[in-house]
């Protein structure tokens, strides 16, 4: 019989099954492999094994649900588009062992029948908390102030007990009538339309497509609301770990409980009580990052990808997949339809609009009568900050004004720490992180230089060690600059951070959000964690310190990643009644994207920016794939990259360009080399990929990872 095995394998093994033990595909079972055991599941197939191979049996059926037809079909799915081991894409449906084994629950103690005479005044403490309330030794042991030891002696004494294991409670269940805010005329009709697709039980790919503040998240609730009612599974998936605090807040209020939550900073109990609760059909809704799209879901009825052109979207380590586009997958294969939301949809997504695969709702105002700001550029070249600082004379007044009227300002650099570059005044030596081509970032929260690709952290040299100097550059800002510049300027203000290295858990971000709706910030000066999904009454000022950031570079979409980013960032301005502002500091406005957002003609720019993506036959009007080679000998490296060049598949559609160094060419140690492949639209492009690849042996300690569809070019 077939098991796939969560490890870098590409295919089910074969093993022998016990008389007495009935398997079908999908139960997950307990296999030895090699000296050790592990978990796998029963795939589908009926390919023979091999001849005159000797077939290990299956230990034993674990007992878990068995993974849907529907789950096993996107694995497989999975696998063959990203050139990934089935094993490894398994791994992501099974992230968490313990799981799948019985819980291991501390027992609870009770008073038992034994009645000690000669109490101690230890024993006696314990005993008083124990016919209070039951707990376990540890719990019972705090409250008594007594060591573990004491309530163990009491145990085996026969004066405690213990008591049968209690079943793990499923989630608590939302309820779809609980509430709601009124949906204007637009809200109506969008939300009658997804429940009626949710309610047809079949595959439908939606763009829910509105403009800031429009109210996309309690429309899309809506559709939730009828799977719930259903009684099947709706997943929404979120780019952003600090996203999910607000967005619960309004789950909340429209459904009473709070969702099941799966994202990277959970403990483990809970990881294994969602992943449980996942499997059996319990857990009604789930809100996740990327990751929760592999979960094993027993009756999928809806997936919601909120701002769906987002980048994050993009799985860069292990398994390279966009969640995006593998959410709409998993939806054809779940037969539910899949909801994606934005106010700034990808180029792809309206290109898969415009020829018919998805169908588009659109949202065209704001909620409640709110209207969108006014944004303006500041021209830098005319109006530029005085020398070592970043505010332009016009940002500094409208910042005045705005505290001046007790609103609050956002200013947005998508930049972490205090200083980009840090050099020697002496004789120019940067620093510059050993392991990677990247300079090291300056935070002073931390008194310490960072590397943002793998964590390498000095301390600042006393002197250089180029030519011996003492005197540093910090150049250019990053968020922590700004900060220290708004304080000094608006000394009164109340000034907070907001960045992935201060809102690493989502409890720091609702801390963050609650001191912001609380009005206990004035300005917040943040990267773009804070540029999307928000909802600030306050806020009636965007300030954007460099405009120009994200144009810079090789990037195919950097035009349409910087609209979008700055779109996102102007729509946190001016919310409700308050009417907004956004000011956008830039060396070029002239820019297509810096006209387009400043005049509102968004549908000018996307027919420009798709016009150019044809002509050049880019994405969505080509595919493209990225072969890497990496390994820390670059002699190595290099004659591998030669190796593939030379065999390099040319004609029928398919155009191969380089190798040549990544613009990361030294990455955690690692030195790198690219290949791009370009396909025609509708040329089968991993056939192609994998052909080549096993044609060409590389040599050792030479890793070649294929990114078919890739985000980033780094």
């Amino acid at each position: 019989m077939p098991i796939l095995l969560p490890l870098r394998l590409p295919g089910p093994y074969h093993y022998r099954v016990a008389p007495d033990l009935a398997l079908a595909p999908g139960d997950i079972v307990r296999v030895p492999f090699g000296k050790r055991a592990e978990i796998g599941v029963v795939w589908d197939g009926d390919a023979p094994p091999p001849e005159g191979v000797a077939l290990k049996t299956v230990g034993e059926r674990l007992p878990v649900p068995s993974l849907g037809v529907d789950q096993r079909r996107f694995v497989d799915w999975v696998a063959a588009y990203t050139l990934t081991p089935a094993g490894m894409v398994l791994k992501m449906v099974l992230p968490v062992p313990e799981a799948l084994e019985p819980a291991r629950v501390p027992p609870r103690l009770a008073p038992g029948e034994m009645d000690d005479a000669k109490l101690t005044p230890a024993r006696s403490r314990v005993l008083d908390e124990v016919r209070k309330s039951p707990g376990t030794t540890s719990e019972l042991a705090e409250r008594a102030g007594v060591g573990t030891g004491v309530v163990r002696a009491m145990l085996n004494a026969g004066v405690l007990r213990e008591l049968p294991p209690e079943p793990e409670s499923p989630p608590s269940q939302p309820d779809p009538g609980h509430g709601g805010p009124t949906l204007s005329a637009a809200q109506s009709e969008a939300a009658a339309a997804l429940r009626d697709a949710v309610a047809k039980h079949a595959y439908s790919a939606i763009l829910l497509e509105g403009v800031t503040g429009s109210g996309k998240t309690e429309v899309y609730f809506e559709a939730i609301a009828e799977a719930i009612r259903d009684r099947r599974q709706a997943l929404v998936l979120l780019p952003e770990i600090a996203l999910s605090a607000q967005w619960l807040l309004r789950f909340v209020r429209r459904f009473g409980v709070t969702p099941v939550v799966w994202h990277s900073e959970i403990g483990l109990g809970e990881k294994r009580r969602t992943w449980r609760a996942v499997a059996e059909g319990t857990a009604l809704v789930v809100v996740g990052a990327r990751s929760a799209l592999f979960l094993p879901y027993r009756k999928l009825g809806l997936i919601v990808v909120d701002e769906e052109h987002d980048s994050s979207y993009k799985q860069e380590e292990g398994v390279l997949y966009n969640a995006r586009d593998m959410a709409v997958v998993r939806a054809h294969h779940a037969s539910c339809p899949v909801v994606l939301a934005s106010a700034t949809p990808s180029l792809e997504t309206l290109a898969n609009v415009r020829d018919g695969r998805y169908r588009m709702l659109h949202l065209p105002e704001r909620h409640g009568g709110a209207q969108l700001p006014t944004i303006e550029t500041i021209d830098m070249r005319a109006t530029p900050p005085e020398r070592g600082e970043w505010l332009a004379p016009p940002l500094r007044v409208a910042i005045a004004e705005t505290l001046a009227a007790g609103e609050q300002t956002l200013l947005f650099l998508n930049r972490r720490g205090y200083a980009p570059l840090t050099l020697c005044r002496t004789c120019g030596h940067r620093l510059q992180c050993p392991n990677c081509s990247a300079w090291l970032v300056e935070h002073r929260s931390t008194r310490a230089h960072h590397c943002h690709h793998c964590g390498h952290t000095v301390t600042l040299p006393p002197a250089c060690p180029a030519c011996g100097g003492v005197h540093w550059a910090a150049c250019g800002p990053g968020i922590e600059r700004v900060a220290e510049e708004a304080q000094r300027l608006f000394p009164q203000a109340r000034v907070v951070l907001a960045a992935s290295d201060t809102l690493a858990t989502p409890k720091s971000a609702e801390a963050l959000i609650g001191d912001i709706l609380a009005h206990r910030v004035d300005i917040i000066v943040g990267t773009q964690v804070v540029a999307k999904g928000h909802h600030f009454p306050a806020l009636t000022l965007v300030g954007v310190i460099d405009a120009d950031l994200g144009l810079a570079g090789g990037d195919l979409r950097a035009a349409e990643k910087t609209f979008q980013v700055l779109s996102q960032v102007a729509g946190r301005a001016g919310r409700e009644q308050r009417p907004g502002r956004v000011l956008l500091q830039t060396y070029q406005p002239d820019h297509p994207v810096m006209r387009a957002l400043a005049s509102g003609h968004r549908d000018e720019f996307l027919t420009a920016e798709t016009e150019a993506r044809a002509l050049a036959q880019m994405p969505p009007f080509a595919r493209l794939a990225a072969v890497i080679l990496s390994g820390p000998d670059e002699a190595k490296v290099e004659r591998g990259a030669r190796a593939l060049a030379a065999k390099a598949p040319h004609g029928n559609g398919i155009t191969v360009l380089g190798p040549a160094p990544a613009p990361l060419a030294l990455l955690r140690g690692r030195h790198r080399r690219r290949f791009l492949v370009r396909a025609e639209r509708g040329q089968p492009l991993q056939p192609v990929l994998r052909r080549w690849l096993e044609d060409v042996r590389v040599p050792t300690q030479v890793e070649v990872r294929v990114d078919v569809d890739p985000v980033s070019f780094l």
